[in-house]
């Protein structure tokens, strides 16, 4: 490869379709048709003498010689922008680009509708991306999913990752209005015996079958049977709306979508510590002036949630 006659240009578009796995996508995220993303990887295999990706299935999959690129360029990449972008310099108003937020879709509800709204007003060509947390391994989403943020319950962290605590949420237990096996009142704690003998519904992305509010029963030597798991907060509120299930999840969450779902919220009968929400994202975008500049609207938008 002759270096002094290379586009750099093609290196936005591989680093894009390492973080997309589609030339539609990668052209999406860089204001480039399909076609104009499919010409500059044919230039790159040519100058890099490699096949860069792989077809498989619906995704393009990076080849081995191409994943020894994937960290070093995005890197370089990064620091490229923070040496052309001087403090002070990022201007959301007209800044263009994209920030992927890997999350449950309890943000869906409490964090996308005013983040919305605010960069509609500030910043009307950046564009937020709500995307799936990685499966038993939440932190992995910044690298596989090529997420610029990961909203998660807090964890130990490997030591290229950094962190910004953000609120801590309880957990109430939800049950549709006029549940004929309910007698409490709204508002009230749900007595031991009426959660324990319900069958319940339980957020688990894995399917898992037990979870925290398992752990605390097990702490006062009961327990519970979980009838059904779902991978989303949505569905989980859409089964006990429309059937004798109950819930526990998240108390914002719960007072957030009780009136629309037409359901009842109870303080559980178990101490549940609270879980502590943090923010993760890569050190190498500390200083990425539109990364930081995003960073700090999602901690101004959630930090209020917190409960402590």
């Amino acid at each position: 490869m002759n270096f002094a006659t290379l586009d750099l240009n093609l290196l936005r578009v591989l680093d894009a379709l390492f973080r997309e796995g589609s030339t539609v996508k990668a052209g999406a995220r860089l204001g480039l048709s399909q076609s104009a993303v499919s010409g500059a990887l044919s230039r790159l295999r040519h100058a890099l003498d490699d096949p860069l990706f792989v077809r498989h299935s619906n995704r393009l999959v990076a080849t081995d010689y191409a994943e020894t690129l994937r960290d070093g360029l995005r890197d370089e990449l990064e620091r490229i922008e923070i040496l052309l972008s001087p403090p002070g310099t990022f201007d959301p108003a007209t800044a263009t680009g994209a920030f992927k937020i890997a999350a449950s879709d309890f943000m869906a509800e409490l964090l996308m509708p005013p983040l919305g709204d605010l960069l509609n007003k500030t910043a009307p060509s950046l564009r937020a991306q709500l995307i799936d947390l990685v499966p038993h391994d939440y932190i992995n989403s910044l690298e596989r999913y090529g997420a610029d943020l990961a909203l998660i319950p807090d964890t130990e962290l490997p030591d290229w990752a950094n962190r910004e605590p953000l609120f801590r949420s309880p957990f109430s237990v939800i049950a549709r209005a006029g549940h004929p096996g309910i007698g409490a009142t709204d508002g009230d704690t749900m007595p031991m015996e009426t959660f324990c003998a319900l069958p319940h519904v339980l957020f688990s992305p894995e399917g898992k079958l037990s979870a925290m509010g398992d752990d605390a029963l097990a702490r006062v030597g009961r327990a519970r049977h979980v009838a059904m798991t779902m991978p989303v907060f949505s569905g989980v509120c859409r089964v006990v709306s429309e059937s004798d299930l109950i819930a526990l999840i998240p108390d914002q969450l719960a007072r957030k979508v009780a009136a629309g779902f037409g359901l009842q919220v109870f303080r559980p009968p178990m101490l549940i510590a609270p879980a502590l929400i943090v923010g993760v994202w890569h050190k190498r975008a500390d200083r990425t002036p539109m990364a930081a500049w995003m960073r700090q609207r999602v901690f101004d938008l959630l930090k209020p949630l917190d409960q402590a």
